[in-house]
């Protein structure tokens, strides 16, 4: 897949029967997302009225951490809670308190267009949550080698879903780059006037990259992620360097 190139959209869904596989027997795989589901139940604001949501929920493990989270994808799947498109959602008006995005941004074609919809369906006060890759020095190298997904750095960043478009029209599209471009790098930042970007925290996670991931081969053992887990620590200074993962919080304004 090249950047900018699109796939017919049940590749979602393939791609979740094959992670469950994967899910299934990497203990340490599933430590590290409990970790980041962590970092992201953190940052919930439970003072505003209204549904916790996940959108592209893929095994739905969020709720290991966030129980009452209403667990979302495209396609249905029984341990999921609804089927949901983030161009068109099905909530009510100001419904929604907190909206979680977990490796989900990256695969909005039109991220203007979804954001208009995120403000309809939260709350006053209420929250987006991305936790997208970071492309940093190292997430450049590791994600642009070694995971089949483009970055999509260098492609026109296309805002807004052109006249006549259907959300039943989305297609598989990736540009893993997307969220450092428009958060981290602050491209096109007037596009962000109706939010109050509260956070962007660029992490490294050499734990979550020496996993190998739902496709790759783990590096080490349960002993070494000890190690790994220091080495993100100590590397935090350096994020343009070493970052790997982006965590962002806004809020609806």
């Amino acid at each position: 897949m090249n950047a900018g190139e699109s796939l017919p959209v049940v590749q979602h869904d393939v791609e979740i029967q094959g992670n469950r596989q994967s899910w299934a027997r990497k203990p340490l795989l599933r430590a590290v997302y409990r970790r980041f589901h962590e970092l992201i139940s953190s940052r919930l604001d439970r003072s505003v009225p209204g549904l916790v949501v996940e959108l592209g929920s893929g095994m739905g493990s969020i709720k290991e951490v966030i129980p009452d989270c209403v667990t979302t994808d495209l396609f249905p799947n029984p341990w999921l809670d609804r089927q949901e498109n983030a161009y068109r959602l099905g909530f009510a008006d100001g419904s929604v308190s907190n909206l979680v995005l977990f490796d989900v941004w990256h695969h909005l074609r039109y991220p203007g267009t979804a954001l208009a919809e995120f403000r309809r369906v939260l709350a006053p006060g209420g929250r987006v949550i991305v936790f997208d890759p970071a492309v940093s020095w190292t997430g450049r190298l590791v994600y642009g080698l070694f995971h089949h997904e483009p970055l999509g750095m260098g492609i026109p960043l296309t805002w807004d879903a052109p006249p006549g478009f259907q959300p039943s029209d989305a297609d598989y599209f990736a540009a893993q780059g997307s969220a450092t471009r428009i958060f981290w790098r602050g491209e096109e930042p007037e596009r962000l006037r109706a939010w109050e970007v509260l956070e962007v925290r660029p992490l490294p996670s050499f734990e979550y990259l020496a996993t190998g991931g739902f496709s790759g081969p783990q590096l080490g053992g349960a002993r070494a992620f000890g190690l790994w887990r220091g080495i993100d620590r100590l590397l935090s200074p350096w994020p343009g360097l070493f970052a790997a993962r982006l965590l962002v919080v806004l809020r609806r304004t």
